[in-house]
Order: C-alpha cells, then sequence, then structure tokens
C-alpha cells in the first residue's frame, strides 16, 4: 500500500469518527432542545458515517495491485464509491426536506438558546474538518476523499443554515417558531447543489473525459528531459483511483535501431515515474522525426 493511499484511508478513519460524535451530540441537542434544524444535522452526520465507511471500503479496494483480470489495477472503484457516496447525500438532502416541510405546518415550541451554542462549536468544528479532508483529497488525488470533505463542508452548511433558523426563532419569539425548519429545507438545497459538484468529475473519471490539459503538458516537458526523445505527440489521460494512467507518442530519430527505440521508451516511461509519481501504468508509442 503507498503513501497516498495509506493517507486516505487514515483520513477517512478521521472523518467516521468525527460524524459519529457529531451525530451523538446534535441529536441529543435537536432533540432536548426543541430543533429540527439539529435533528436534520443529525440525520446528515448519520448517513456521514455511512458514506465514509463506503469511502474507506473503496479507497482499500482501489488500492488493490494489478491482477491478471484488471491490468490497470482496480483504481475504478473509488468513483463508483463516490457515486453512492452521492446517494447517501442525495438520500439525506431529501429526508431533510421532507421533514422540514411536515414540521413547517405543524405547531410546536421555540427551539432552546443553549443549541446556539451546540452549533456554533460544530460549524467550527465542521470547517476545519472540510479543510483538513480537502487538503488531503488533493494530495493523493482521490476523489471520494475530496466527496468525504464535501460531506464535511455541506455539514457546515446545514449547521450554518441552522444556527441563522434558530437565532431569528429566538430573536423574534412566538410566530417564528417555523424558522428552524425553512433553514433546515434551505440547508436541504445546498445539499443537493454539493451533490452535484462531487458528482460531475467522478463521471468525468469513469467516461474517461479529458480533463487534465495542466498533467499532459507537465508531461510533454518531462519527456524532453529523457535522453533520445526530440518531441511529443499524441498524450492522452485518464485517471484511476489516486493514479493517472498515460498514452503517450514520443517522437526519436528515424534512423535508430528498433531495440533502440524500445530502450529509449523504458527510459522515458522510468524518468516520467520519476519526476511525474501519481502516474500509474504508461504506454509510449515510438514515432520516427521523418
Amino acid at each position: 500500500m503507498n503513501t497516498h493511499t495509506e493517507t486516505a484511508i487514515k483520513t477517512t478513519y478521521f472523518s467516521i469518527l468525527g460524524n459519529t460524535a457529531l451525530a451523538f451530540i446534535k441529536g441529543a441537542a435537536g432533540y432536548f432542545g426543541n430543533s429540527y434544524a439539529l435533528i436534520a444535522d443529525a440525520i446528515e452526520s448519520t448517513t456521514d458515517i455511512f458514506s465514509s465507511a463506503l469511502v474507506l471500503f473503496g479507497l482499500k479496494y482501489s488500492s488493490r495491485p494489478a491482477d491478471e483480470n484488471h491490468p490497470y489495477g482496480h483504481g475504478r472503484a473509488e468513483p463508483l464509491i463516490t457515486f453512492l457516496v452521492v446517494g447517501f447525500l442525495i438520500t439525506s438532502a431529501t429526508i431533510i426536506a421532507y421533514e422540514s416541510i411536515l414540521n413547517i405546518g405543524t405547531p410546536h415550541a421555540l427551539p432552546k438558546p443553549y443549541t446556539l451554542i451546540v452549533l456554533g462549536a460544530i460549524i467550527i468544528w465542521k470547517e476545519i474538518s472540510f479543510r483538513l479532508v480537502m487538503k488531503k483529497s488533493k494530495e493523493t488525488n482521490s476523489s471520494s476523499l475530496k466527496a468525504d470533505a464535501w460531506h464535511h463542508r455541506s455539514d457546515a452548511i446545514t449547521s450554518v443554515a441552522a444556527f441563522i433558523g434558530i437565532s431569528i426563532a429566538l430573536f423574534f419569539g412566538k410566530g417564528y417558531e417555523s424558522a428552524d425548519d425553512w433553514a433546515a429545507l434551505l440547508a436541504s438545497g445546498f445539499i443537493l447543489y454539493n451533490s452535484y459538484l462531487i458528482f460531475r468529475p467522478a463521471l468525468g473519471e469513469i467516461m474517461d473525459e479529458h480533463l487534465y490539459d495542466d498533467l499532459v503538458e507537465e508531461i510533454r516537458k518531462v519527456s524532453l528531459t529523457s535522453a533520445g526523445i526530440i518531441g511529443t505527440e499524441k498524450c492522452y489521460v485518464r485517471k484511476a483511483g489516486m493514479k493517472y494512467h498515460v498514452d503517450l507518442h514520443a517522437i526519436v530519430d528515424a534512423n535508430i535501431t528498433v531495440k533502440e527505440g524500445h530502450d529509449l521508451a523504458h527510459q522515458l516511461i522510468d524518468t516520467l515515474h520519476r519526476e511525474i509519481p501519481q502516474l500509474g501504468h504508461i504506454l509510449i508509442h515510438i514515432e520516427p522525426n521523418s
């Protein structure tokens, strides 16, 4: 298991433990503090536990080495897990929206003031968690870890909405009890929007969509530093898990032997792997310069 995978797995354990603690805290504070927005928040944190567990499974499975049936490795499992995580997000948003609509038309008591203190602490913790997990997702090139990071951000958003709703209800008093529920309904919309932001790049990964212009440029520059490589032509990149697989056409002197061209191709592969560690399988096609 490489360093990136180990980092991603440790980060996911952090998410699972944090979400478990927060689900209990939010649920208890919402129940005893008469806040459906907090209970809705607890529902989302509960789904976050399961989605983080899915991310953990996906990271471990996708890190398996290539075998006879999977010559490019198991990296494609990661965006598939991302789709499941998005499904959890959409499900939690739907539940929150449905329950919010029901509660808007149902008379209930005002939330307790101490729920604001609970929410304030949760918002700070969730934003810190988002930044930490997002940083790790960029370091490891993990789409599922990025989805997990957005779970933290969506949780922070729902908590902010709940904070605003409860504040309005407490400030204006009787007749504004439903502000808490309207806040939860608004939060569900944010969660759905974030679901799309997570889903779109994962879909591009599954479809081998061209999304990596900066990496292609870096590959071309590094290739020119390898002995005997005069230039490059076609360069295709597709992402699978935390690795990028590359098909590259490299231009060499037309007068060298097949053996020499073969050796230059292997030198180029070694150079690219050394200079760009996130590259996985590299296929080099040798082209003559005339």
